[in-house]
């Protein structure tokens, strides 16, 4: 799940928009972008008047975009005198949401929106508090789908599917067009039933100075010194092998110390994003499966059917397996031997600017929603043209990963509707949802969050403009490496039960309190105990938890898949590909 600390760290893009309007098929600057003027925040604006002002560049021609406005007005007539009340944590796209596109929803349909911004943790406190009473505190949430395991189980929310075929039916667009959605299976429950709508996401990725890979000379020595070309890391021995190149090798570039990795490890519940978001499938901990493993997830939950059976090696999990153990080691090696030496005592909100000051050669583990920081003029990691040093690429795996498996964590904030919500009030929910998605605007959203949710967005002109000035972003999400991305699935069976666990049992490893086995048994065990008690209380449908019966871990590691035996070699020889390569390859269909 991603942090909810990030309005610490995101900004606006910068400055308004002037009053100009764009050419249909013309991205505006992106420093015009996030558009704070005045003029909309006035009263009364005609819906061509928004579309002329505000939503352009837009994949739709004008009158198709007036089409689609004009449904909502039409639809919206009978609950124009409702008020609603919708909640999202604060990053940029939400920013945009709530200060324009909640005016421009009330001046096309008459509904009043108060469009809170809060931080995540107090997202799924609301969310949670809402569940368990009845009582509406919110009538939709932007909720990460990292929850999909638990919204599924537990019955409290409502069933999109259902509710566009029957009560909602009414108020359903008919220009929603769910096949353009790129993260619509993050957001499909076990019964494959539609739980939430995408309305951002973003992936973790590998962040790197493209231009020291660049320069012959650190190309030359680190052939000499490797045996294999300086470049993107493949596989996680290249990584560390370019992290110590950085840190042990070379030291400092250009009078300033330097340093080959980047991390965080202070004691905070931030510390377990970094794990569930999701570390230990980079490892090849869980099984093959897009977006997840099927039977062992990147939790290292095993699921049979669709019931959890358990997390522990001696369930058939692999929470506490070879590889998850290796996973942690790696994490803590690279921190004290690569990371500058605050890394340590860092949280993810204090180490997110560290490589925008333009001493961190690599970061394993990087956040693209931090795009936007990152282009600002005046940085170190920018040029004197406005274009940035550096660019993103897929994330290396471990010794354990399997072609086939999950790659990296992608975060999906989806729409999010409660059974407890008044029908009238979901319906103009509904219509909001549905509105700060649609086709007219939602390429605007995009280039204003960075946060791509349509793939008729991602193919547009307006992208391929703004894509030299965005460090790869465009050309990952348009290449089949994607699909590789993906959030938190099925398997966990309650969210925040379960992610509480990650934090404490990690920093236990890194103050050296335990060793990462006995972290990753102690959290194995904490997990299966927690399933236990859902599983006894009959609290879920009939995909709750089902613990297995416990075996000697041996029979388990002895079986095909995960969890995995420990391999005699974990640091194969590092494996790279050259930067311009891989661009290549995406924009030829390949993932490499």
């Amino acid at each position: 799940m991603r942090p909810f600390v990030l309005n610490t760290l995101l900004l606006l893009l910068v400055s308004a928009c002037d009053s100009k309007t764009p050419d249909n098929n013309q991205a505006p600057p992106l420093e015009q972008q996030a558009d704070s003027s005045d003029q909309h925040q006035q009263a009364g604006k005609s819906l061509e008047d928004w579309i002329d002002t505000e939503f352009q560049p837009s994949t739709l021609g004008r009158d198709a975009q007036i089409a689609e406005m004009n449904w909502f007005k039409e639809a919206a007539r009978d609950l124009q005198d409702i008020q609603i009340s919708v909640v999202s944590e604060t990053l940029t796209t939400h920013e945009y949401e709530s200060r324009i596109l909640s005016k421009a929803f009330f001046d096309i349909t008459g509904i009043q929106v108060k469009h809170d911004l809060i931080q995540e943790g107090d997202v799924i406190e609301k969310l949670q508090t809402q569940m368990l009473s009845g009582r509406n505190i919110y009538d939709a949430y932007v909720n990460d789908s990292d929850l999909i395991g638990t919204h599924a189980r537990y019955g409290y929310v409502v069933p999109l599917d259902e509710f566009m075929q029957g009560e909602g039916k009414d108020v359903t667009s008919p220009t929603l067009d769910l096949d353009d959605f790129i993260g619509l299976s993050f957001t499909t429950g076990p019964d494959g039933t539609l739980y939430q709508l995408p309305d951002q996401q973003f992936a973790n990725l590998y962040w790197f100075r493209y231009d020291w890979f660049q320069r012959p000379e650190l190309k030359d020595r680190f052939q000499k010194l490797y045996g294999y070309a300086l470049g993107v890391p493949v596989n996680w021995s290249a990584y560390e092998d370019i992290a110590e190149f950085f840190s042990k090798h070379v030291g400092e570039i250009d009078g300033e110390k330097v340093y080959g990795h980047m991390d965080y490890g202070k004691k905070d519940p931030s510390l377990g994003w970094r794990f569930t978001d999701a570390w230990l499938s980079m490892a090849g901990a869980g099984d093959k499966g897009i977006p997840n493993g099927i039977p062992v997830d990147e939790w290292g939950i095993r699921v049979e059917g669709c019931n959890p059976v358990g997390s522990s090696v001696s369930r058939g999990g692999a929470a506490n397996s070879p590889a998850a153990v290796y996973a942690l080691g790696k994490y803590i090696d690279w921190l004290k031997a690569y990371a500058p030496p605050e890394a340590s005592g860092m949280t993810f909100s204090e180490s997110g600017p560290i490589p925008a000051n333009g001493q961190i050669a690599q970061q394993i583990f990087w956040y693209t929603t931090f795009t936007a920081d990152m282009i600002k003029p005046g940085l170190a990691v920018v040029d004197a043209n406005g274009n940035p040093k550096w660019r993103m690429a897929p994330s290396p795996h471990g010794p354990y990963w399997e072609e086939g498996m999950k790659l990296g964590y992608q975060d999906t904030g989806a729409w999010t509707l409660l059974k407890s919500t008044p029908v009238e009030h979901r319906k103009a929910a509904w219509l909001y949802a549905q509105f700060v998605t649609a086709k007219t605007l939602s390429l605007k959203k995009t280039l204003v969050g960075l946060t791509p949710i349509r793939n008729s967005d991602l193919q547009h002109q307006a992208m391929t403009d703004a894509a030299p000035r965005l460090g790869g972003l465009v050309e990952f999400y348009r290449s089949p490496a994607r699909i590789a991305w993906t959030p938190t699935g099925t398997n966990v069976p309650d969210y925040p039960k379960l992610a509480q666990l990650w934090w404490s049992n990690v920093a236990s490893a890194v103050s050296g309190d335990l060793s990462p086995q006995l972290a990753m048994d102690t959290l194995a065990e904490q997990q299966d105990k927690v399933m236990a008690r859902i599983e006894r209380a009959g609290i879920q449908q009939q995909c709750g938890p089902k613990l297995n019966d416990e075996k000697d871990p041996e029979y388990w590691l002895a079986q095909p898949g995960s969890p995995k035996a420990k391999l005699d070699n974990e640091k194969p020889m590092g494996q790279t590909v050259p930067y311009d390569s891989l661009i290549t390859a995406w924009r030829e269909g390949r993932v490499r």
